[in-house]
């Protein structure tokens, strides 16, 4: 049997910035930030009083008010970020054979906001308050779920739970998934809505998080001098695979090819990442070995980039690791500058990125990068987008507990 491609046929997404994926870029492209005071919930006492809060969505905008009410913030998420890669890929569910249709979908945390409230309605109202439908929302594999019952979906449906790699690994699977022959058409990517009482007090108690309350906008600053931590964000980034020839077969507009994945593990600390890069690097190179590209063919990457002293200093490093001389000829931005960290959803969000610099010919930038930091010294791409032909991409994604996670795109013409 020949080997079976996988390509990019739809996507869509729900952050700070933009509920589509023109909106998204737009901002990127013109240096809107996302991020701002969050108004989520009351912060008096709160250390850090910012966020990339999706102000302006609203769940009945994509789904019928009655259903809203069963699911979590961050499942309404990945059903609306669904709907725009659907239209996209003009995906007829009616005709298909839909147990050749999956879903994966990740995500870091699941339903904490759900969580907090029926705990709070616990403790003030008692045991025989508390909703029914507590652990159908709060569950990590519910917007996977309602993905594939609002489509029909009967193939390969599961959820990945891998901190801030979640979407990344959830569109490996999938990938793996169409290229083993099990699935012709995948949904992939992550979910999540972590801009709560308990998240955000929780990361901030670990001073993961960026204090600059002051300065909303220029807090997320990867690579920066500056940097004083991530910003969290919530969203979702939804990406539909499908195997080429069927693809081809129904006519599809094809947007990239996902020509590699490569994941590895630190193995080494909970939360920080290994300090020479090594596990990250590894990922990569497993990414370009899978895809028999060679380093010297990647034009540029959609890094890591969280803005954490760091983080940012140990993506370098696996970088020029694994990229030797040409590291310093790519083009390398982090996309959270823009909208935060997305946590488990940060990597649909970022591929998409990756896929229209190639679409567009444009690196987007790493915003409020001013002076780059000890130990950052590539070309981060600062502030301004730059014109160049990207044939070839890569989306780095690396979480808590040492899990890193690569995906390659190409062009495909």
């Amino acid at each position: 049997m020949s080997e079976r491609r996988v390509v990019v046929t739809g996507m869509g997404l729900i952050t700070s910035v933009g509920e589509t994926v023109d909106t998204f870029w737009d901002a990127l492209l013109t240096g809107k930030s996302g991020v701002g005071i969050l108004t989520a919930f009351d912060t008096s006492g709160f250390s850090v009083l910012i966020g990339g809060q999706c102000k302006a969505f609203q769940a009945v905008q994509y789904i019928d008010r009655r259903k809203t009410n069963k699911l979590d913030r961050s499942t309404q998420f990945a059903l609306a970020a669904s709907q725009e890669a659907v239209r996209r890929s003009g995906l007829d569910f009616s005709t298909m054979d839909l147990t050749r249709v999956g879903v994966v979908l990740g995500s870091g945390i699941g339903g904490i906001f759900e969580m907090e409230s029926q705990h709070n309605r616990l403790l003030e109202r008692g045991p025989s308050k508390v909703s029914p439908f507590t652990i159908p929302r709060l569950m990590l594999n519910a917007a996977s779920a309602w993905l594939s019952i609002e489509y029909g979906i009967k193939g390969l449906t599961s959820s990945v739970a891998t901190a801030c790699a979640s979407a990344a690994h959830a569109m490996g699977d999938a990938f793996h998934s169409i290229r083993r022959g099990e699935t012709d058409v995948m949904f992939a990517g992550g979910s999540e809505a972590a801009l709560t009482k308990l998240g955000m007090s929780a990361f901030a108690s670990m001073k993961a998080l960026s204090t600059r309350n002051d300065e909303p906008e220029r807090a997320s600053r990867p690579f920066d001098r500056d940097r004083d931590g991530f910003v969290m964000g919530e969203g979702a980034g939804v990406l539909i695979l499908e195997e080429l020839e069927h693809a081809r077969r129904r006519g599809a507009d094809i947007l990239c090819e996902l020509a590699g994945f490569g994941a590895s593990s630190d193995a080494s600390h909970i939360t920080q990442p290994s300090e020479s890069g090594e596990g990250a690097s590894d990922a990569m190179e497993r990414a370009l070995a899978f895809a028999k590209i060679d380093p010297t063919s990647i034009d540029y990457i959609n890094a890591h980039g969280t803005s954490t002293p760091l983080g940012d200093v140990a993506e370098t490093m696996a970088i020029k690791n694994t990229f030797g001389d040409h590291a310093h000829k790519l083009c390398v931005s982090s996309t959270k500058s823009c909208v935060g960290h997305l946590l488990g959803a940060s990597g649909g969000v970022e591929l998409i990125a990756a896929i229209q610099a190639i679409r567009n010919g444009v690196a987007p930038p790493t915003l409020n990068l001013d002076n780059p930091g000890e130990g950052c010294d590539l070309d981060y791409v600062p502030n301004t987008p730059r014109d160049r032909k990207i044939t070839t991409a890569m989306s780095n994604s690396f979480g808590f507990g040492g899990h890193n996670a690569s995906l390659l795109v190409r062009r495909f013409d």
